[in-house]
């Protein structure tokens, strides 16, 4: 009996996932006419058609559906077996592939990733950038093996470390009322329109919900991509916004012509480290989360001879 091999059920899965020939290839770092040819082997395998073709596109059969459901079972077994190996070379070894959403990725990663690889040379991670609806997908595929979030969100039944809180300070033009306030609460804001993020982004419903039932409401006619977006567009004097203290930290702010005013009384993100319960690296996992609590102290807690001491 000649079994289909693991290349061609990613291929399968890949293009029930992007439904077109391009985006599969591209997402399998393969050449399209690779993939193709690929399916094709499958198909002869199997005896079957898993997909319809046309010049403009492609349509999974049902029995395509159905073997695309259990190939994708198939492969996260196979990372599974891949997990354990890994999980048994040592404490951090092997490849690790670690997802973190965008208003995380750009202010936490560079702080953790340089001590973790230095800390930990026989690990080698692989870092992806994306919204946390992704991520999720990702993980529950097999695709990354842990995500860095922020919670609350609905996550269903994952392992959850958590890392830490964090707060927002409200960032408004210099010359604003609100600017020359020590601190703000919730009532203070009652009358102002937040620019904010898109949504899928979580930050956004985080935002809102800072101050919950009282508190700011978004401004509708402009939604970003980025928090560098929404400083420049505050300091073009177009409105305010609530920034994570995380990216005011990593400097998100500096050079900008803006006004961070602390907020007391908001509802913290929590920022937390999850990953499959099922996960044979677990363990593994957790050492990485207290890893990266005690970068983040040192960083926030900088020695005698540092700035800021």
């Amino acid at each position: 009996m000649i079994l289909p091999s693991l290349r061609q059920l990613e291929f399968l899965v890949a293009l029930a996932d992007e439904q077109h020939f391009g985006r599969a290839a591209e997402k399998c770092h393969a050449s399209q006419s690779t993939l193709s040819a690929g399916l094709k082997e499958l198909e002869a395998t199997l005896k079957v058609v898993v997909a319809e073709r046309t010049r403009r596109s492609v349509t999974l059969t049902p029995i395509g559906k159905e073997l695309a459901a259990r190939a994708r079972r198939l492969l996260a077994d196979a990372k599974a077996m891949v997990d354990y190996a890994a999980a048994n070379m040592g404490v951090l070894s092997g490849d690790l592939r670690l997802g973190a959403i965008p208003t995380l990725a750009p202010y936490l990663l560079p702080q953790i990733v340089p001590e973790v690889r230095r800390n930990y040379p026989d690990l080698k991670l692989y870092l992806r950038e994306a919204k946390t609806d992704d991520l999720l997908h990702s993980l529950h595929a097999g695709e990354v093996d842990a995500v860095l979030l922020a919670l609350p969100y609905e996550i269903g039944d994952l392992a959850v470390f958590p890392l830490f809180e964090d707060n927002y300070q409200l960032a408004i033009q210099p010359d604003h009322p609100l600017a020359k306030r020590p601190r703000l609460s919730g009532e203070d804001l009652t009358d102002i329109q937040m620019m904010l993020l898109e949504k899928g982004h979580c930050l956004q419903r985080h935002a809102l919900s800072a101050f919950a039932p009282l508190g700011p409401q978004q401004d509708l006619t402009f939604e970003a991509t980025s928090l560098p977006t929404l400083v420049a567009m505050v300091a073009e004097g177009l409105g305010a916004t609530l920034l994570p203290d995380i990216a005011i930290d990593a400097g998100v702010a500096e050079g900008q012509d803006v006004a961070l005013v602390p907020l007391k009384g908001a509802h913290p993100r929590r920022i937390a480290f999850v990953w499959r319960k099922t996960s044979p690296r677990g363990a593994e996992l957790e050492l990485l989360g207290e890893a990266i609590i005690r970068i983040r102290d040192a960083v926030k807690t900088p020695g005698p001879d540092q700035p800021g001491s």
